[in-house]
């Protein structure tokens, strides 16, 4: 067992003033990361900013082999997250709220698995729990230990994890492609729903569908068993997700609000500047019955609208913001009843609409396959991670 300053040393990241910055990258600048770049344990490199190469040091560009770390952030969850450098094309620094970790290179891609291990993720946890600690110095990283063995066993390490990796991207590419394949048959029986060249119906939805809002369940009254009560986060991502969740017990009184799978629901409430509501959920069978809860609401649609073909179409980004009035330039974190029922949408036959549907459910069964896959490789690195670095 030894310690990470055994082997790596930090970089603090360049502090900077607004007037430091550059609008294009141009011979004076260079590329500056920040915490929006590491996600997933990789760099993303859709969102930077450039910065005056007087203000970055020798040392704080980027080099192949460092590990990118948000060393702080006003959420604890985003504290600690780490990327690996696996290969640098152009010049690039970082800013004041990330560290680069950089090891010894025989160690770094060793390192770099560390860092995005559920180990370190909980080493993480444990210093801030219970503690306004939304940053990490210097000496909480050195002091973390690791298990090192010799080079051989970690060469066979860090292949398994790579090949798990390959493996793991791949089936998130699938699922992508397949989402994909959905938004193109919409385009192809549909057209445009913006430009609308097919010059189909467009309605109101008040004229297609009715709301039933949902109960304020008191908090207190939750328990472990029981009835599943639908909060925001469980829908607002447009899919069930069956995190946090908690339950009720059956109650003949509340039965108005008893969903089945099948039934659409949608998130009412998120947060400024993120697309987590308005979003439509058609659930599942995770469960045979949910209570909603407020802030959500069950869409009952008539026969003239079909919810496969609806919860497709608000995916659009530009039908998405007429509702949630981003294309008004408004950026509610609220969506009303009325919000909903005065959205103008087409209304093509319903036959059409369930032939789409039709093929929707032929992608979702697929997508079911590959997500499986998906879990089961998830599962087996974070067991594997938890045997080379618990």
């Amino acid at each position: 067992m030894a310690k990470v300053k055994d082997i790596a040393v930090q970089i603090r990241g360049v502090s900077y003033h607004p007037e430091d910055l550059h609008d294009n990258l141009d011979e004076d600048s260079v590329v500056l990361l920040r915490a929006n770049n590491i996600k997933d344990g990789k760099l993303i490199l859709d969102d930077v900013v450039y910065v005056s190469k007087s203000k970055v040091a020798e040392q704080q560009y980027l080099q192949t082999g460092d590990i990118l770390i948000c060393a702080s952030s006003g959420s604890k969850e985003l504290v600690g997250k780490a990327a690996f450098v696996d290969s640098v094309k152009n010049p690039m620094t970082f800013g004041a709220f990330c560290k680069v970790v950089r090891p010894q290179p025989e160690y770094s891609e060793y390192l770099g698995h560390y860092f995005n291990s559920p180990v370190y993720r909980r080493k993480i946890s444990a210093l801030s729990a219970g503690a306004n600690i939304n940053n990490i110095k210097n000496e909480h990283i050195d002091n973390l230990d690791i298990q090192l063995v010799d080079e051989k066993e970690r060469r066979e390490i860090i292949t398994i994890l790579n090949e798990l990796n390959m493996l793991i991207s791949l089936r998130k590419q699938q699922l992508f492609k397949l989402d994909e394949l959905v938004k193109a048959r919409f385009v192809e029986m549909f057209g445009d729903p913006v430009a609308n060249i097919a010059n189909w119906p467009i309605e109101r939805l008040e004229k297609h569908l009715t709301i039933i809002g949902g109960y304020a369940f008191k908090s207190d009254g939750f328990r472990a068993k029981g009835i599943p009560v639908l909060r925001i986060g469980n829908i607002n991502s447009g899919y069930f997700q069956p995190t946090n969740m908690v339950y009720w017990h059956d109650d003949s009184t509340l039965e108005r609000y008893k969903m089945h799978p099948g039934d659409l629901v949608i998130s009412l409430t998120g947060t400024v500047g993120k697309n987590d509501y308005g979003n439509v959920c058609i659930l599942g069978n995770d469960y045979s019955e949910y209570y909603l809860n407020q802030r959500n609401a069950k869409l009952e649609l008539n026969e003239t609208l079909n919810g496969i073909y609806l919860s497709e179409l608000l995916k659009f980004p530009q039908i998405k913001g007429r509702l949630t009035g981003i294309s008004r330039g408004i950026r509610q974190a609220n969506i009303s009843n009325k919000d909903i029922l005065s959205l103008p949408i087409l209304i093509p036959p319903i036959s059409l609409q369930k032939q789409f549907a039709a093929f929707v459910e032929r992608v979702e069964r697929q997508k079911q396959t590959v997500q499986q896959s998906l879990e089961k490789l998830e599962l087996m690195k974070k067991a594997l991670m938890q045997e080379y670095f618990g």
